[in-house]
């Protein structure tokens, strides 16, 4: 579908492409306006453009609506549903499943689309986003909890609680050597320059300001710190490059981790990054929901090795100002007093 047309703003007002579109075009996500405005589907006064771009008073704008080109299968694979209500469903997603395709590895299968094709028969049809469904991302080797909008009004409430900070995840992660106090850490972040598959907080090309705050729970073997991640911000690999950044990398980390502890950790049966987001919290349509789960398998058994190898008295579980109030919660209540002292 092609538009083109003359916009009409206040002589002394400039705008934004993708924030006068968004507005203009309701049902399209400032996101999906981007990625037209990267691929060539946008043009102001017959010129290409960037998504950084403002338009002005009578600027012709020549939009073209990009149609899939290429159709997702439905696939019978693993899916843990914890939650499905008419508006979403709440996933505990496993770690080394993409959750949409990409075009470097298994192309348009294997992925949590697929899953959710095959096990949600009655997902509606959004076609104003890049990835179907999926309101938040997650990297490949991270489990979590994950938001699936089922409608286009769930998908734009929740896509309206991600970009106004309103949906809150918590994240339990492994590190490398002991960190003595809790951090709150504040900065720029976006692509390395020298290699686009990671992040950086040094010179990165378009950089985005990221805020994370970390709070100890225990130690392990005088060596290892097991921590809750709180995001007060969603960058892509935001927490692993903080944490990389202050020189206590995530265990298991192949892109910014430490490879003399990965190779310890693999050697006790770790077979990937030790991140996962155990608890989500929001409110959607006037009601507050809470989510919080047990950590995988393979995570609460490396945590076993490690703490048979450990000397007990050197472990030492941190009780701060911070609330822990698991008495409402599911396995990983059981899961925390099993390894506390």
């Amino acid at each position: 579908m092609k538009y083109f047309f003359s916009t009409y703003l206040p002589i002394t007002n400039s705008q934004r492409i993708d924030i006068f579109l968004a507005n203009l075009f309701i049902d399209m996500s400032r996101s999906y306006i981007q990625k037209l405005v990267d691929e060539g589907f946008i043009k102001v006064n017959w010129q290409v453009i960037d998504k950084n771009l403002k338009v002005k008073n009578r600027d012709i704008i020549d939009l073209i609506l990009k149609e899939q080109q290429t159709k997702i299968e439905a696939e019978n694979l693993p899916l843990d549903i914890i939650f499905e209500n008419k508006d979403f469903v709440v996933i505990n997603k496993d770690s080394g499943v993409n959750t949409h395709p990409v075009p470097w590895e298994a192309g348009n299968s294997g992925t949590l689309v697929n899953a959710l094709l095959y096990h949600i028969k009655n997902l509606g049809t959004i076609n104003w986003v890049y990835r179907p469904w999926i309101v938040h991302r997650l990297d490949k080797n991270t489990s979590w909890l994950l938001v699936i909008a089922k409608n286009d009004k769930s998908m734009k409430a929740l896509a309206k609680l991600i970009e106004n900070r309103k949906i809150k995840k918590t994240y339990l992660a492994f590190v490398c050597w002991i960190i003595k106090e809790d951090w709150y850490i504040e900065s720029y972040i976006w692509r390395d320059p020298n290699n686009r598959q990671k992040m950086t907080i040094k010179d990165p090309i378009n950089p985005k300001l990221a805020k994370s705050q970390f709070k100890i729970l225990k130690y392990f073997k005088n060596k290892y710190t097991l921590i809750e991640v709180d995001l007060l911000t969603w960058r892509t690999h935001q927490i692993r490059v903080h944490l990389s950044s202050i020189g206590f990398p995530i265990v298991w980390d192949e892109t910014y981790g430490n490879l003399k502890i990965n190779k310890e950790a693999r050697e006790l049966g770790l077979e990937r990054q030790f991140l996962h987001a155990y608890k989500l919290d929001f409110m959607l349509f006037w009601e507050n929901y809470h989510f919080e789960w047990n950590l995988k398998s393979d995570l609460e058994n490396f945590l076993e090795k490690i703490e048979e190898l450990s000397d007990s008295k050197t472990m030492k579980l941190i009780k701060n100002s911070r609330n822990w109030d698991l008495k409402n919660s599911i396995p990983l209540d059981d899961f925390i007093k099993k390894h506390s002292l």
